[in-house]
């Protein structure tokens, strides 16, 4: 993708802690490298930029999540290597920090880029390259483990020499008195057991220590979504704002596909053209790990999208805008949070509807399927989700709404 990006590991990590040969950074210690307070060391973030290359090659994890992954595996290294002490992982700004350059110089080992939801649809469909195991030296104490730096044999990524299952559930157990919500550590849980696993089978960890980690159980909450009289209103609203300017077209074209369909926000950006197939009214989506689905659509996100294709695209559209189907201001593929700002100012003009997001409004699609009576399998193809429980919690929004109209309408409710 033309200039080199460091990943996602290099863009967490901040300060001097990765300083190649610098005091400041690490200094040399019995063959071990000593990171710098609260940072993990050299051999911690070249381990962490081969996590994410499994992560985004061999498991073909969507970019956010293997940005989540990333970020929990560096706060659990971090809190390691300040001896039991949780310190905050903070994204990058955007700018590059002194350990991002830091890494740059020492050639760590990069991702030539982090893939968007759009570059799945290139790998679907392609045999994905096997795991490569590379011998390791494995630091062989009793009960822990030991993670070793490829290209400095006998340099230990000191993080992880204290590595347990006693560490794991302290670390978590920190989270859990700072208040974390439980879906937040049944997430962490099943990064570092990912990790841990992955090193395991490396041979960086002699031992898996994660194993054994029991997941927090998370309380799942029942998703706030539109009634169909406030999804319908919305819809009205942006169909009245679309006077024949450009971007008040798209939007109406953004809003009415993503309440047709219940696609995912990333799913709808990743949208090319050539996806849309405008005889039988189905769109061509890649999902989650590059699986590919047909989602049809009806009548009215069928106007909206001929509109917009016709008058409001062409309009928006430069030289390098490429097949994405929905652009920017400036021609560019249009981003997710901007996706989220047009229906943010929509829902505006609807003060009783709940404040949702692109998300909201899947789980507003797909709740008002369940309620016209469409059967759980076919809600689940249609949303792409790998399980069935998955789908099942919608069959809980229905059901409260038909207790809150019993409650409401029955004499002896």
């Amino acid at each position: 993708m033309g200039a080199r990006r460091l990943p996602w590991a290099a863009h967490f990590v901040h300060g001097q802690g990765v300083e190649a040969g610098s005091a400041a950074g690490h200094t040399q210690m019995r063959g071990h490298e000593q990171a710098s307070v609260d940072e993990p060391s050299r051999a911690g973030v070249r381990l962490l930029a081969e996590f994410e290359r499994h992560l985004v090659v061999e498991r073909g994890l969507s970019p956010h999540t293997v940005r989540a992954y990333i970020g929990d595996v560096l706060d659990l290294m971090r809190y390691l290597a300040a001896g039991g002490r949780r310190v905050p992982v903070t994204p990058a700004s955007g700018r590059p920090t002194k350990a991002e350059k830091a890494a740059e110089h020492a050639d760590l080992p990069t991702v030539s880029h982090v893939p968007d939801d759009h570059d799945h649809r290139q790998r679907a469909g392609e045999q994905r390259a096997s795991e490569h195991d590379r011998p390791r030296t494995p630091v062989h104490e009793e009960g822990r483990s030991g993670a070793v730096d490829e290209d400095q044999s006998g340099a230990v990524s000191p993080e992880l020499v204290d590595l347990t299952l006693q560490s794991l559930r302290a670390w978590l157990g920190t989270m859990r008195g700072d208040g974390l919500a439980q879906t937040t550590l049944a997430r962490r849980a099943a990064a570092v057991r990912t990790f841990t696993a992955w090193a395991h089978r490396r041979g960086v960890l002699d031992h898996d220590p994660g194993a054994l980690l029991k997941t927090p159980k998370a309380q799942r909450r029942l998703p706030a979504v539109l009634k169909q009289s406030e999804a319908r209103r919305l819809l009205e609203i942006a169909g009245k704002a679309d006077d024949g300017d450009p971007v008040a077209s798209r939007d109406r074209a953004v809003l009415e596909l993503l309440y047709a369909t219940g696609i995912r926000v990333g799913e709808l950006v990743a949208l090319d053209l050539d996806d849309i197939d405008d005889e039988r009214w189905v769109i061509r989506v890649i999902g989650k790990g590059g699986k590919e689905r047909s989602v049809p659509f009806g009548a009215p996100a069928a106007e909206a999208l001929e509109s917009y294709r016709r008058h409001g695209r062409p309009a928006l559209a430069r030289a390098d805008s490429g097949p994405a189907l929905f652009l920017g201001v400036r021609g560019r593929r249009l981003d997710p949070r901007t996706v989220r700002r047009i229906l943010d100012s929509r829902l505006a003009d609807l003060p009783e509807a709940p404040r949702i997001g692109p998300h909201g409004l899947r789980h507003s699609a797909a709740t008002h399927l369940l309620e016209g009576g469409a059967d759980l399998r076919s809600v689940q193809e249609l949303l792409g989700h790998a399980s069935l429980a998955t789908t099942q919690i919608y069959t809980h929004v229905t059901a409260e709404r038909l207790r809150a109209v019993y409650r409401q309408a029955h004499p002896r409710a």
